[in-house]
């Protein structure tokens, strides 16, 4: 049994938070900056045909969250403030555009709630435990480590 172990691979365990920081960072810098290289009032508009309130400001506060969380995450510095905007963004996209598609949408309606849930685990992580010792969070003292063990 000791064997499934993968006790070798247990000596990087701490490496885990920085790997999530990583890739959940990029993925949503990358869609701020979509957002913003589209144009905000193209967004906007999308924002409105969905109903959401105030699309144009919204289109905003999306977009920055996105984009600022993103790299937030990749620096490991404010960490669990961007994972929970990020949480908080993810879920009222899912709320709004995802409900009706479901978890693996059809090819012709886009794509489900997958991606943004695979998310929003990887920002509870941080959130949870923390940025890790890798991160600018743990170097300026901004963050003691929470309940991890790294």
């Amino acid at each position: 049994m000791n064997a499934l172990a993968l006790t070798p691979l247990s000596r990087l365990a701490g490496l885990a938070p920085l790997i999530v920081r990583l890739i959940a960072g990029t993925i949503m810098a990358a869609h701020g900056w979509q957002k913003l290289v589209g144009g905000l009032g193209n967004f906007g508009q999308f924002l409105g045909q969905l109903g959401v309130p105030l699309p144009g400001l919204m289109a905003y506060v999306v977009t920055l969250v996105e984009l600022l969380g993103g790299v937030l995450l990749i620096l490991g510095l404010l960490s669990r403030l961007a994972a929970l905007l990020l949480t908080i963004n993810l879920t009222v996209a899912i709320l709004l555009v995802k409900v009706n598609v479901g978890l693996i949408a059809p090819p012709e309606a886009g794509a489900g709630a997958e991606l943004d849930l695979a998310l929003i685990a990887g920002f509870l992580t941080v959130l949870l435990l923390g940025p890790g010792k890798l991160s600018l969070d743990r170097m300026l003292g901004l963050d003691g480590g929470g309940t991890e063990k790294t």
